[in-house]
């Protein structure tokens, strides 16, 4: 069902659309055109090993800070350190973010993007510290085993085995284990709404509330923003063909299983409500917007909104996007109202 790689093409334009549609605001422009400078390759046509040595967006983004003449420091937080969480194969990585102040905190375990396949901690660093400022919560950002090496399941194994040790070790991260949290973008995204799905279905403890972020949730390549936006930047069609041709390839199980698509879940009730936050200028749009539909007519409490001339990718650019501020502010209300109900 999935090509494992897509035929090499030269790089298209930083936009748009396939057929129609929006076109990048002005400081979203301004990251798409300091990450072309930055000569980054198409992704799909690369070796997964040379893949994760590309340029970010993130790169780009301190790029045109520089060229801008200010510096690209990290938003500060109260104190970050390092630590290792047992997993089902082997230690799992993770970063603690602790905002200032008494504890103890709410906490929100956070999953990065990169198609299952790229991305780590470090790339996703400037989300987490968002969150954690926002939101007042220790974020704990866990990365988990990448596809091809380790394929679906590894990585939502990893992710439900982070998320059950650090509810139950929340008070050693000055956490609070009665009010958790998950979150996650793009892959991330997509590995918190399956963790969720599976405390369900296992009788875990349940997360109190899913933040999803331009989340992955579908492998339907026909969707209404697939159509319009299946050449945009930084994410494409033929990405996510690569992606998921790394990740699922053609087993039967991960293509129909809900634990690697969670929109083929039958039933989404009883699940912690939802802040879902999609991109306009993605093809990934309409999975954010179709998994609320469900979730809401499930009975499960979510919001979406999507945000109009921005792409995948945008939310942690709050240093060079106003609207990458917005989303922010809206992720951490959810968080914070689903954190007030449970204090």
């Amino acid at each position: 069902m999935f090509r494992s790689k897509a035929n090499p093409e030269p790089e298209r334009a930083p936009v748009t659309a396939r057929r129609r549609g929006s076109i990048p605001n002005p400081q979203m422009q301004a990251v798409l055109d300091e990450l072309a400078k930055l000569s980054r390759k198409p992704i799909e046509t690369l070796t997964p090993e040379e893949a994760r040595r590309q340029p970010s967006v993130m790169d780009a983004v301190k790029s045109l800070l520089e060229g801008q003449g200010k510096l690209a420091r990290p938003e500060p937080v109260g104190y970050v350190r390092d630590v290792k969480i047992p997993g089902p194969a082997r230690k799992i990585a993770a970063r603690v973010y602790v905002p200032g102040g008494d504890g103890p905190f709410p906490v929100t375990v956070y999953w990065h993007g990169g198609g299952w396949v790229i991305g780590n901690i470090d790339t996703y660093d400037a989300s987490c510290r968002a969150i954690c400022n926002a939101s007042r919560s220790v974020v704990v950002s866990c990365h988990y085993r990448q596809a091809p090496e380790h394929p679906y399941p590894a990585a939502p194994d990893d992710a439900l085995a982070a998320y059950q040790w650090i509810a139950k070790n929340a008070a050693v991260l000055r956490g609070d284990h009665r009010r958790i949290a998950v979150a996650g973008e793009s892959a991330g995204g997509n590995l918190a709404a399956a963790v969720c799905l599976r405390a369900r279905d296992q009788k875990l403890p349940m997360p109190i509330h899913q933040l999803l972020i331009y989340p992955m949730l579908n492998n339907n390549f026909h969707s209404a923003s697939y159509r319009e936006y299946g050449n945009a930047k930084p994410l494409n069609e033929r990405m996510m063909l690569w992606f998921m041709g790394h990740y699922v390839g053609h087993q039967p199980e991960g293509v129909m299983s809900s634990r690697a698509f969670p929109v083929k879940a039958h039933d989404l009730s009883k699940l912690p409500s939802a802040t879902i936050i999609n991109a306009e200028i993605d093809p990934l749009r309409d999975d954010g917007k179709l998994y609320a539909d469900r979730l809401r007519a499930a009975g499960v409490p979510a919001t979406q909104h999507t945000y109009s001339g921005v792409t995948h990718e945008f939310f942690g650019m709050g240093a060079v996007l106003v609207d990458a501020k917005r989303a922010v502010a809206e992720a951490a209300e959810g968080l914070k109202s689903s954190f007030r109900r449970y204090h």
